[in-house]
């Protein structure tokens, strides 16, 4: 009988174990559709509004100048926004590099590392 009572004991362990890592996961779910929904939100905003302020200083920009450097002016103010672009893009491409879930997965290494057999 002492045997199954380990075993029990052990199940349940495993069980409450594997039930508090599923409530850590669920919070950082829950964490990462927040920020993902808050980002989202912000970023539609400053595209609209970051589109619509670049393209009247453009505008004005070219209006202000002399005619005979108009297609220059228009060239080079492309040639920003092209590497504004590049380095926009670069930015999101290292967020999105980050880990989701890394709590999670730190925890879960720790639980396997202590449920090794020691020598």
């Amino acid at each position: 009988m002492g045997l199954l009572r380990s075993a029990q004991a052990l199940v349940a362990t495993v069980l409450g174990l594997a039930h508090t890592r599923l409530e850590l996961l669920s919070v950082e779910m829950q964490e990462l559709l927040a920020r993902l929904v808050l980002l989202m939100i912000g970023a539609v905003a400053a595209i609209l509004l970051g589109a619509m302020a670049l393209g009247f200083g453009a505008v004005a920009l070219i209006m202000a100048v002399a005619p005979e450097h108009r297609v220059v002016v228009a060239a080079g103010l492309a040639l920003a926004f092209l590497a504004a672009a590049a380095f926009i893009g670069w930015q999101v491409r290292r967020e999105a590099k980050v880990l989701p879930f890394a709590a999670s997965l730190a925890e879960l290494e720790r639980d396997a590392e202590a449920l090794e057999p020691r020598e």
